[in-house]
């Protein structure tokens, strides 16, 4: 562990999760919004489904651990998702135990600390023509991903939710309001790209700025490491004074707000 100790941010899931720091992704951006104020963690698990998540959720997330996270921000289902495959075989999970399943990881996540927040992302939808394209080898076998079938984890997982007070980003709808989104959004029809990634992102802040919660967690709220004036900043044009860089963002491509 270095030092000084910063609120932590656990990004957990599967491979939505696993590559956002991939193709300009969702938690490569977080990272950079949330420099000097937050370390965000990488518990991202490519094919998983709940049924997986489960086996490890004690492990990555101990209840007796004496440091918790401030924020987790859980995604599960893509996987669940996919059409059963006739060998029984693959990471399909049936809606009701996909339900039961994101309700243990959810209630388990809440109970970390009084403190720890969590933000649930349903699923995404796919662009069904390119992954057919994709999946029409002999690598895969009988691989079905359709919008259908993404529609009704995500309703299941925002109606979950709701009733365990959870805040939710419904990628599903969000996704979809974006012009051309089925060839922005994503690499091969299934994982995000930039665009879709700025999507997650965006839905992302909007919740960590409107939610209540004590503290705040949305990043303009959050204090800078050593953000204080030193002689030794850059000069300034006047040859007397200094400039603090510590909350710069004109690199940004995008000013979140």
């Amino acid at each position: 562990m270095v030092g000084p100790t910063r609120p932590q941010f656990v990004l957990f899931g599967s491979s939505i999760v696993q590559m956002s720091f991939s193709h300009g992704g969702w938690g490569s951006i977080l990272s950079d919004i949330y420099a000097r104020k937050a370390d965000i963690l990488l518990r991202g698990y490519y094919g998983w489904n709940t049924r997986r998540a489960l086996q490890i959720l004690n492990e990555v997330f101990p209840k007796d651990s004496s440091v918790q996270p401030s924020l987790v921000i859980v995604y599960f289902g893509g996987n669940d998702s996919m059409g059963s495959h006739s060998s029984g075989l693959g990471p399909h999970v049936p809606l009701p135990e996909y339900i039961e399943n994101m309700q243990k990881i959810l209630v388990h996540l809440k109970n970390l600390s009084e403190r720890t927040r969590v933000i649930a992302l349903t699923c995404p939808p796919v662009n069904e023509e390119k992954v057919r394209r994709n999946t029409s080898s002999t690598i895969f076998s009988e691989l079905v991903r359709t919008n259908e079938l993404c529609q009704s984890y995500s309703e299941a997982c925002i109606n979950l939710c709701k009733e365990l007070d959870v805040k939710v980003v419904d990628l599903f709808n969000a996704i979809q309001k974006r012009d051309g989104w089925m060839e922005a959004c994503f690499t091969d029809g299934v994982h995000l790209a930039a665009e879709g990634s700025k999507i997650v992102v965006k839905e992302i802040l909007k919740i960590l700025k409107e939610a209540e919660w004590e503290p705040c967690l949305h990043w303009k709220s959050m204090a800078t490491e050593y953000a204080e004036d030193s002689p030794y900043d850059l000069v300034a044009a006047d040859g007397k004074t200094t400039l603090n860089p510590s909350d710069w963002t004109f690199h940004r491509e995008v000013q979140w707000d």
